[in-house]
């Protein structure tokens, strides 16, 4: 796999991230909730509205960027060990992740995605060409270009080499 300038990495991650906020933009809690179909991952369906996909997208976030705080220390990240790395674990933390952020009023889910996309894009910042192979591994969606998560959900994969 070619790993992507971080700058192409950055502008992917803005792009994704800017899709979901366009989608969710004005809705309020009830609209955020209600049943909304989205499209399913390599590891199945599990969002059943876009608070949902809120959910799933920032928890990806947050793992990932913990993961590069971990290499940053010298440490592999949990997330990283074979036994997590496996489709079932992954669906299990797909699901407890989504039912986890159902319980987060949407104002607050919405205010902290902001916040872990910030800490992200300034992460990426600091970035070294070893960090950008393990931000690559980790922010992509197996069998699918780089960078893209929300996209994927959304159906509005643009059309990119992987």
């Amino acid at each position: 796999m070619d790993i992507l300038p971080i700058e192409e990495a950055t502008r992917r991650l803005r792009a994704d991230h800017e899709l979901l906020l366009t989608r969710v933009e004005g809705r309020g809690e009830e609209e955020l909730t209600a049943e909304y179909r989205v499209d399913s991952g390599p590891l199945g369906d599990f969002c059943e509205s876009l608070h949902d996909l809120v959910a799933h997208v920032l928890m990806w976030d947050e793992i990932n960027l913990a993961v590069l705080g971990e290499a940053a220390a010298g440490r592999a990240h949990w997330s990283l060990d074979a036994r997590w790395e496996t489709p079932d674990a992954g669906r299990i933390l797909n699901r407890a992740g989504v039912e986890a952020g159902r319980e987060i009023p949407s104002e607050l889910l919405l205010h902290r995605f902001g916040a872990v996309h910030d800490a992200v894009l300034a992460e990426f910042g600091r970035i070294a060409l070893s960090g950008a192979a393990l931000a690559q591994r980790v922010w992509t969606v197996p069998g699918r270009p780089a960078y893209w998560h929300a996209a994927i959900h959304l159906g509005r994969l643009p059309e990119v080499s992987p």
